[in-house]
């Protein structure tokens, strides 16, 4: 009997651990990623000059160049800057911004890129997508999956805890997701990558019904752990769909409808998760979906993230158009205008009560 295989893309190396950092360049050596120590380094303006006083000492053959903000046009300027250098990778250390700068850089002008996380604030340290900033709001560019992943808990302490709470919402939303995907698999036919579903969902899970709080170390380790998951089952999928559904639509509605009142990622796909559950009718899983929100501080009504109910209702309706030929929940149902004023009414008694 033949043995079939197939092959994962994933990171050769994941290192999730207190002090990590102080060891990057060992670790790139040992995995012959960057024996010669020539390294082309991202970092933003703000933490990372703190960091990389802390780092050059160890990385003499380095580079480093500063990021401004999470733009094409950014990530553009950094791939010609680093172009022709000959490095042997391209280290983007910072937040999601400067790690999806230098995903698409790295893939632009051909190198492996090794992410940094310096906060855990959404699944997309680990994922072959970069989003990035443009003329008309924000895209979404495909891009290798990093080579190397190092997370120090120690530095992602240091962040804001605003920062994992948004990595929170992103990983429990993964459920939303793949429910959406599998509804799709049985009302349109879609193809569902049965591996790639469970490790998201799994990833999601595995937060969901965490015990501990964003101070706890072993509550971080799991929620890097499942970002980093959630990463590797769209590289297994070739696209985002495990992590992105009817939440993500609603979330891009609110980035492109509200672009200089949006939250943060993790806080709006939280909130159109828990939504999108109680419209598939269940408002037991929609109730334990905003029982995790309120425990980790995140917002459960839209009232709660600076918007209107009007606000979140125009949000929702327009929420298909972010992605033409993707199959939800909201796009099974259809709702009109006041049928989703009703149900979010519906949901935000619900969970009052």
């Amino acid at each position: 009997m033949p043995v079939l295989s197939r092959l994962i893309p994933s990171p050769v190396v994941v290192d999730i651990s207190r002090g990590a950092l102080d060891d990057l360049a060992g670790l790139l050596a040992d995995q012959r990623i960057s024996s010669s120590g020539k390294l082309a380094i991202a970092v933003s303006g703000g933490s990372g000059r703190a960091l990389k006083e802390r780092l050059a000492p160890a990385l003499p053959g380095a580079d480093w160049f500063p990021v401004a903000g999470g733009t094409i046009d950014a990530a553009v300027k950094l791939a010609d800057d680093i172009k022709g250098n000959h490095y042997d990778a391209l280290v983007g250390l910072g937040g999601g911004k400067i790690i999806d700068v230098a995903k698409y850089a790295a893939a632009r002008v051909g190198v492996p890129m090794v992410a940094v996380a310096t906060n855990l604030s959404h699944d997309g340290l680990c994922s072959p997508v970069a989003t990035l900033d443009n003329d008309n709001g924000r895209g979404s560019y495909g891009v290798p999956t990093p080579i190397a992943m190092v997370i120090d808990l120690d530095v992602v302490r240091e962040a804001p805890a605003t920062f994992i709470r948004s990595g929170v919402g992103d990983a429990i939303s993964n459920i939303s997701c793949v429910a959406d995907w599998e509804l799709s698999h049985r009302l349109t036919g879609e193809k569902v990558d049965g591996l790639a579903a469970a490790m998201a969902r799994t990833a999601g899970e595995s937060v969901l019904h965490h015990p501990g709080g964003v101070g706890d170390d072993e509550f971080l380790v799991v929620l890097a752990e499942a970002l980093v998951l959630t990463g590797i089952a769209m590289s297994i999928s070739g696209d985002s769909r495990p992590a992105s559904g009817g939440c993500h639509e609603i979330s891009h509605a609110f980035d492109l409808l509200y672009p200089t009142r949006r939250a943060s990622h993790g806080e709006q796909v939280g909130l159109g998760a828990a939504f999108a559950m109680f419209l598939r009718g269940s408002h037991a899983d929609a109730g334990l979906f905003t029982e995790v929100l309120r425990r980790h501080g995140l917002p459960v009504l839209a009232e709660e993230m600076g918007f209107t109910a009007d606000e979140f209702v125009r949000a929702v309706e327009f929420a298909p158009q972010t992605r033409p030929g993707r199959f939800t929940i909201l796009e099974h149902l259809d709702l009109t205008h006041d049928q989703i004023r009703d149900a979010y009414a519906d949901y935000a008694k619900t969970i009052r009560s």
